[in-house]
């Protein structure tokens, strides 16, 4: 049985190895000159280490060259870039069951595929995915506005409502007032930017999707006509109207998860972190995804995708990496590992993994293809996609030990599911 995997960047270069090993032929298209990593931490009571370790109790390959390629980095897992990529090359053009393919894919092929052809999808295959997804299901252009956990907000400031009351009181309220929205617009405007790619630079988006910089250099009031309007907008414990409102709208089921309104940026991280710091209410917010706008082609994953990373349309066609909406490297590794294993199960009529939420694996793929995610947004790993963990009152807001018991919980639930397999 031939399996086809489209892109040999991280996710699809994991898969093929998965699916190679378990026998199958795999024909792996390669769309771009370069595989690229980078260093992440291998601490597991961060998401990104938790995730690694979950990828190797689950076998995962790409891990194991990576640790074969460390350097010293203190805490961290850095690798040797030039060496890790010879060392995938190498495993994958050695393999006798993997046929490396240098050619641009243009059409999705009907029969058994894996589709991992990153952020940056070639223009015509990427025509192909759209024909396959509706139109209305890919996405070119991020808009992404930043993401902050809910038990960071300071309610003591905070408020829940709607507009006018209208409906369910479904979003946090940030109020400003005068001296406080103009300390937040002069941080906004002096800002410094991150350089968008040449690529990128004759793109335009639309107007609802601007960056909130771009609004802010029209004139110092026109984001309190845009999305941070504070009309309609009451805090029933003091009846104060406000010069100024950031709202946050829910992110996730778990009502773990806030965005903020009409805050895409490009602004850069650093910048991005003293801006909304300056908000009230959002002074010590802990800000697992921050805003970005740059080239980006991604699925509406939650209307397409099951947890397995397979099509609920199509059964022998899956997706992985970036393309998916799992923002990172080591994201799109351990969703390669997912799909080649579940690709690998589909075709021997085995029942495919669907990891549990509590692992941070589970969470991200649970995450990327909910059903009620109406606003989808790429994110990577992070506690607040993951079920909480009941903490003793004193200790609520020790991260530390609220990481270990979490990350103990997830490698736990992990190995049992596992065992039953």
């Amino acid at each position: 049985m031939e399996v086809n995997v489209i892109g040999a960047g991280l996710a699809g270069s994991e898969a093929a190895i998965q699916l190679a090993n378990r026998g199958f032929r795999v024909n792996l298209f390669e769309m771009r000159p370069n595989t690229q990593t980078g260093a992440h931490s291998y601490d597991i009571t961060n998401g990104s280490g938790l995730l690694k370790h979950e990828m190797e109790l689950l076998g995962g390959e790409l891990i194991k060259i990576a640790k074969n390629c460390a350097v010293p980095a203190g805490g961290a897992l850095a690798i040797d870039r030039e060496k890790f990529s010879q060392t995938v090359t190498e495993i994958i053009t050695q393999n006798p069951n993997i046929n490396f393919i240098r050619e641009e894919v243009v059409d999705i092929p009907q029969t058994p595929t894996i589709i991992a052809s990153g952020p940056l999808t070639s223009d015509k295959f990427a025509q192909s995915i759209k024909n396959f997804t509706q139109s209305e299901y890919l996405h070119f252009f991020d808009a992404i506005a930043p993401i902050v956990e809910k038990d960071s907000i300071n309610f003591d400031i905070a408020f829940y409502a709607s507009r006018y009351d209208k409906g369910e009181a479904s979003y946090i309220n940030c109020p400003m007032n005068k001296e406080e929205y103009e300390k937040f617009y002069n941080i906004l405007i002096n800002a410094p930017k991150i350089e968008r790619h040449d690529f990128e630079k004759g793109a335009k988006f639309f107007e609802s999707c601007l960056p909130i910089e771009v609004l802010a250099s029209r004139g110092e009031d026109t984001l309190r006509f845009g999305p941070m309007k504070p009309v309609g907008l009451i805090d029933k414990r003091t009846n104060e109207k406000s010069y100024a409102v950031v709202q946050l709208r829910q992110d996730n089921s778990a009502k773990t998860l806030y965005n903020l309104v009409g805050f895409q940026t490009n602004l850069k991280w650093g910048a991005q972190k003293e801006l909304l710091q300056s908000i009230p209410g959002l002074e010590e917010c802990n800000i697992v995804r921050y805003g970005v706008m740059h080239r980006n082609t991604f699925i509406n994953s939650p209307k397409l995708l099951n947890p397995t990373l397979q099509t609920r349309e199509r059964k022998d066609l899956f997706f992985a990496g970036q393309i998916t909406g799992t923002e990172g490297y080591t994201e799109s590794i351990a969703s390669g590992l997912l799909a080649g294993i579940n690709m690998a199960k589909f075709l021997k009529n085995e029942d495919l993994l669907e990891l549990p939420k509590d692992t941070m694996l589970g969470a991200l793929t649970h995450y990327i293809t909910d059903p009620q995610n109406d606003n989808f947004q790429p994110i990577n790993s992070n506690w607040g996609i993951v079920p909480p963990v009941e903490l003793p009152k004193k200790e609520r807001k020790n991260k530390k030990l609220k990481g270990e018991m979490m990350a103990q919980r997830a490698i736990q639930s992990l190995k049992s599911y596992i065992e039953t397999e």
